[in-house]
């Protein structure tokens, strides 16, 4: 894992954005790797700032303010049967909806 990374580890003089294309799956034109990579050293200039910041006494949090969850309880409620659910798709098979492969 720390392999792919590394070239997202570098400086934003050594940033390759080939590589982050390629890990997007991105196909991106030489003006759009102009643009993007002026962006991205933007971005990481900005980081390098963030890391120069004192930090020492400040409380890690996960959230900058308290949340509280909102959900409704689990409750058991009158649902549609599996033919009901399959009554309208397009494609289905073995009482499963079938859709087209997008992954290769």
């Amino acid at each position: 894992m720390k392999d792919v990374l590394q070239p997202l580890l570098m400086s934003k003089t050594d940033f390759d954005i080939h590589y982050v294309a390629k890990l997007a799956r991105l196909e991106l034109t030489e003006e759009e790797e102009g643009t993007f990579g002026g962006q991205i050293g933007k971005v990481i200039d900005y980081i390098e700032q963030l890391q120069q910041l004192d930090v020492t006494n400040v409380e890690p949090t996960a959230h900058p303010v308290p949340l509280t969850n909102v959900t409704r309880p689990d409750e058991v409620r009158k649902s549609l049967t599996n033919d009901e659910a399959l009554m309208n798709a397009p494609a289905k098979g073995n009482g499963l909806f079938m859709v087209p492969k997008i992954v290769e």
